[in-house]
């Protein structure tokens, strides 16, 4: 049985963005260290950490070094590479562990696992060359995605493709790189399951969260998630089979897709705390931050219960820009049931993070307009 790290111990983070920042606040609340590893020198988590080390994740010895200090290492996001974890792996425990983020960070290896387990996904092909993709568009249809296999997030590394004639310069759009090629799902709406499981198998949802994207990128939140019930129950259950089957210590987003006739598709994974997830911090009893930091350090995980309806609205960098400088923060405020969180980044930038705004409120409908609107205000005159 694993031995828990107590509050008093010391937490690794790799990756050092706003995931990071916010999961090290929640450490820091529970009286844990927080040290984070990443390359870049100005980040949202560097200045709260006990410890920052600014490193390239290649400089392996820099990595044990730094995982040689804490008694637990995590990561924020899944793009850091399968060497770097395995690294650390070598002098720290490391959870979710290496083969997680081997899975996750890869469509073709993340597609090929769920299928193969079982779990509803979208038809797809492997795409290495023109002739390849030619077969996918022939065999899987006409409009689809192609994908690049690896490193890819807010829609990037994605095209949509809807005639025979884009197959030639698609393919050239992916730069030698290995491709993924999904037949396209007509889906009602989107949604994602935030999971936690301990190193004994506990396991714990937070509840359903429906999502709306703008050009790709998560634009608005809210749970309850406007679904039946049993399929809520559904896509739980997918979570709970999927962390299983990877065997997860830490935290799992599942994002799914509902399906016109109401099946569930099972779209990406993200082994790590989730933009969706942003409004557990005001809404829920347990947050999904602090819900990582229990599961990776074996402590008991805390309730998920939802307190009341909650909309999460995403704040880019476009909001500072048709603001013509700083948003009017006291136009959004105005409303006393709203919640900023601001990720400490200077240099504001077309679909940038810059932050999100939470409104709790007695029903789903009205968190969503408040939400909404208090968004309007920020680039209301001051």
């Amino acid at each position: 049985m694993a031995i828990p790290v107590l509050p008093g111990g010391s937490i690794g983070v790799l990756g050092s963005g706003q995931l990071g920042r916010m999961l090290g606040l929640a450490a820091r609340s529970l009286g844990y260290r927080f040290h984070v590893y990443s390359p870049d020198p100005d980040s949202p988590a560097g200045p709260i950490a006990d410890v920052e080390c600014v490193a390239p994740y290649e400089d392996l010895d820099q990595v044990r070094r730094f995982a040689s200090q804490v008694d637990v290492v995590t990561f924020e996001f899944e793009n850091v590479p399968a060497a770097t974890s395995l690294a650390a792996a070598e002098v720290a425990s490391v959870r979710p562990d290496g083969h997680v983020l081997h899975v996750t960070q890869h469509r073709l290896r993340e597609k090929t696992f769920l299928q193969q387990n079982g779990f509803p996904v979208t038809p797809f092909r492997r795409i290495t060359s023109l002739e390849d993709l030619d077969l996918a568009a022939t065999q899987l249809g006409l409009p689809g995605i192609l994908k690049t296999a690896s490193f890819g997030y807010d829609g990037k590394g994605q095209q949509l493709l809807r005639s025979p004639q884009q197959l030639p310069d698609a393919f050239l759009q992916l730069q030698g790189a290995e491709g993924i090629y999904e037949a396209f799902v007509g889906f009602d709406r989107e949604i994602s399951v935030v999971a936690a499981r301990s190193p004994d198998g506990s396991f714990s949802a937070f509840p359903v969260f429906e999502n709306a994207h703008s050009n790709h990128i998560l634009d608005l939140t809210f749970a309850p998630a406007r679904i039946p019930p049993a399929l809520a129950a559904q896509a739980q259950a997918l979570a709970h089979g999927i962390l299983d089957a990877l065997q997860v210590v830490g935290l799992l987003t599942v994002e799914l897709f509902v399906t016109h006739d109401g099946r569930l598709l099972v779209n990406e994974l993200a082994p790590r705390t989730h933009n969706s997830g942003h409004l557990t911090l005001d809404a829920c009893v347990t947050s999904q931050f602090e819900q990582q930091i229990r599961a990776i350090c074996g402590l008991p995980l805390g309730s998920t219960h939802l307190r009341s309806p909650a909309a999460m609205a995403n704040l880019l960098g476009d909001v500072w820009i048709n603001a013509g400088g700083s948003p009017n923060w006291s136009a959004a405020l105005s409303d006393p049931d709203l919640r900023l969180h601001l990720y400490g980044k200077s240099q504001p930038r077309p679909a940038r993070k810059m932050g999100h705004l939470t409104v709790t409120a007695h029903t789903v409908d009205d968190a969503i307009h408040r939400a909404r609107a208090a968004r309007a205000r920020l680039i209301s005159p001051v």
